[in-house]
Parts: C-alpha cells; sequence; structure tokens
C-alpha cells in the first residue's frame, strides 16, 4: 500500500488515476484549490487538502506524509493565447511545479517519486513523417518552451535525492473528458469531420493507458526521465474522424477549414492544425504493455455501445 499525493486530481486525468490507485487499495490525498467542491467530486475514499498552487503554505506539509507526489495540475492550454494568458499558463505549470519541488526539498520524509505530467509539446510542430522519440531534441515555439521549462523544474527534484518521472502526453482520449469531450457533439449532428486537410499526425492516447504509465511511474525504480505517454500508432487526423464516425455510425466528410480554427484560436490552433508523429519508445523499453494501442478498439471502448 502507498500513500499518493496529486495535484489536478479533480482533473480529467487526475480523476481516473485517484480511481485506479483506490482500486489497488492505496491510499490518495488530493490537493486542490477548492477542497468543499472537490469532496463532491473526487472518487469516494480520496482525502482532500487545500492548497494554493501561487504560494508556500500550510498544503506543503502534505509531502512529508506521502510516498509519491503525482502532479498534474495546470491551467488549459488549447484556448487563445495572448502575453497574458502565456504568463498564466507558465506560472500554472513552471512555478507550482518549483513551488513543489521545493517543498519536497524541506520535507524531513521525502517521498519516493516525483511524477510530473508534461507534454508532447516539448517536440513542437513537425513533419508527420518524422518519428519523435524520448531522444528528439526540442522544438521550436511558445509550447516547447513551456515544457522544457516545465521539465527543468521538475527535475531539480532529483537535487533531493528523489527519483523524477515526467510523462510527455499526447491527445487524450476517454469517457467523461479529453479531446473526446469537444470532437463528439459535431458527430452526432452529422456534421463531423477533420480539421483542414485532415493529414495532420495526431499522437493520440487513451486514458487507461495514461493512467497505466503513471502506474508505472510510481511503482518501478526503473523508470525516470521523460517517457512519451502515447498510443504506438499514432493517426492522421482524417483517420481519427473516420474511425469516431464508424464508431457512432455517423458521417466523417464534413472538413473544419484551418482558418477558422487559427481565427478561433490563433497561435494556440497549432495544438490541433500540425503533425506530431510520437512514439512511446521508453515505455516500450519498460516493457509497459498497452490496454489500448489501436485506434479503433480505443474509441469502441469510449464511444461504442
Amino acid at each position: 500500500m502507498k500513500t499518493v499525493l496529486i495535484t489536478g486530481g479533480t482533473g480529467f486525468i487526475g480523476r481516473h488515476l485517484a480511481q485506479a490507485l483506490l482500486k489497488r487499495g492505496d491510499r490518495v490525498t488530493i490537493l486542490t484549490r477548492s477542497p468543499d467542491k472537490a469532496r463532491r467530486n473526487v472518487p469516494p475514499g480520496a482525502r482532500v487538502a487545500g492548497w494554493n498552487p501561487s504560494s508556500d503554505g500550510p498544503w506543503c506539509d502534505e509531502v512529508e506524509k506521502v510516498d509519491a507526489v503525482v502532479h498534474l495540475a495546470g491551467e488549459v492550454v488549447a484556448q487563445r493565447w495572448n502575453e497574458s494568458k502565456k504568463k498564466e499558463i507558465v506560472e500554472s505549470r513552471v512555478g507550482s511545479t518549483s513551488r513543489l519541488v521545493n517543498a519536497i526539498g524541506r520535507a524531513k520524509h521525502k517521498p519516493g517519486v516525483f511524477v510530473s505530467a508534461s507534454a508532447t509539446g516539448f517536440y513542437g510542430p513537425r513533419p508527420g513523417s518524422e518519428e519523435l522519440t524520448e531522444d528528439s531534441e526540442q522544438g521550436k515555439g511558445f509550447l516547447a518552451d513551456l515544457v522544457a521549462q516545465w521539465e527543468t523544474a521538475a527535475k531539480k527534484a532529483e537535487e533531493h535525492g528523489v527519483r523524477v518521472a515526467m510523462l510527455r502526453i499526447g491527445v487524450v482520449f476517454g469517457k467523461g473528458g479529453g479531446a473526446l469531450e469537444k470532437m463528439v457533439p459535431a458527430f452526432k449532428m452529422f456534421v463531423g469531420g477533420p480539421i483542414g486537410s485532415g493529414e495532420q499526425i495526431y499522437s493520440w492516447v487513451h486514458i487507461d493507458d495514461v493512467v497505466g504509465m503513471a502506474l508505472m511511474a510510481i511503482d518501478q525504480e526503473g523508470v525516470t526521465g521523460p517517457i512519451n505517454a502515447v498510443s504506438p500508432y499514432p493517426a492522421s487526423a482524417g483517420e481519427v474522424a473516420k474511425a469516431i464516425g464508424t464508431t457512432l455510425n455517423r458521417p466523417s466528410f464534413f472538413k473544419v477549414p484551418k482558418g477558422i480554427v487559427q481565427a478561433m484560436l490563433g497561435e494556440a490552433a497549432e495544438v490541433v492544425t500540425e503533425s506530431q508523429r510520437v512514439l512511446p519508445k521508453r515505455a516500450i523499453e519498460l516493457g509497459y504493455e498497452f490496454r489500448y494501442a489501436r485506434l479503433l478498439p480505443a474509441l469502441d471502448s469510449i464511444l461504442g455501445g
């Protein structure tokens, strides 16, 4: 039995991870800015404690009580950026990570592992034919710079003798949130389809495999550094749209013009309009067995029936 502290535990990934930990008998504490509200949304059995990611406080004491810290909190990236919003996104990820690591450094009883969320945005927009692994160089742009700073902040926990693993999470598919929550309504209204040409490559992953890799990072001493939390089989936007249409028995040929998405999201449109063919090299080397490696079975488990 482990005791695990989760930030972002009321979010899409955090809820699923907390459920998995509780199901196997671990103890879970969720740090949240709104404890009273969170108690109505977290899985039964999870403990809730308040925190302010912008400053130190009583929440720092929670680090003393746990075997593992999983940091998932952060401002949503897929929104229109301006300079103020960019600073907010950076602070929510880099700043909060630094404060968590500082709390770990001050703790008399330190957790054995710090698992930090990261993102495939590290690689930046790339040609769809280019295969990207954990050995690939950092890309260019705001997201790539953000993730590099984020991971640098997380790695500083190693200076305190704590093992660090960073999950570079791709496009997450699952029930109750993630990318499908925004994609599926158009298909249900018979107007679904890909964005732009549909040729851009998405590095997707089922929520169960994000949770599975997080559990692996918590449990296995050999899991360190960046890990691409993606399926071994990336798919084009057109293939994703077709698979959603097939699963829902709906058409999938109504393309959303790239210009409309760029008008709505500005610079942030790269999240859905550009390619990244990211492969989970490290997870495979570690022996991780994917529950949903292929797109159609993954979507069927979420949307089927």
